[in-house]
């Protein structure tokens, strides 16, 4: 131990050390030049990459830009979500029948529509047209049937609109 110590104390040991703290120092002289160097070659690769500009930058950009995109397409699809639940009320299926209500009148001007949204809930329309007066009679349909009385025209109507294609629903 005490030899340790007596090499420690020379003036050899010191200057040794002296040199190695130099030799040190030069080293990371050089390595902080070479990272330097490397950087600005990056930066140079980078520009001509990007055109002149800074394809790092160009790419952070472009990523925030995507980001953004996401946020409204996720709000898009909650909006079309929310529209979907509202045509679930909204007139989707129609069907009509024309028909001659009276011998006299010659032609099919009378007519019985139907009219429902999704869950088979509306109204169908009677329309009763004759040489001297035309009316309309409106009665409510509930799950593709009517609590009145309906003619077999408002039947075939209603059965129409019920088979028929949901046309107007988004998918």
């Amino acid at each position: 131990m005490d030899a340790i110590f007596e090499l420690i104390n020379t003036d050899m040991f010191l200057l040794v050390m002296f040199c190695l703290i130099i030799l040190f120092i030069i080293i990371t002289f050089i390595l902080i030049a070479k990272l330097n160097r490397i950087k600005k070659n990056y930066n140079n690769f980078m520009k001509k990459i990007g055109n002149g500009t800074n394809i790092q930058e160009d790419l952070e950009t472009f990523m925030h830009k995507v980001d953004r995109v996401e946020k409204q397409n996720l709000e898009i699809v909650e909006y079309c979500k929310n529209l979907d639940k509202d045509l679930e009320g909204c007139i989707q299926k129609i069907g009509i029948v024309r028909y001659n209500a009276f011998k006299d009148t010659g032609s099919d001007l009378s007519f019985a529509l139907a009219m429902l949204d999704e869950n088979n809930n509306g109204v169908v329309l009677n329309g009763i047209y004759s040489r001297e007066m035309s009316n309309i009679y409106a009665k409510p349909v509930q799950n593709g049937i009517s609590n009145y009385t309906i003619s077999e025209e408002e039947k075939m109507a209603i059965e129409k609109a019920v088979n028929s294609k949901k046309i107007y629903k988004i998918k």
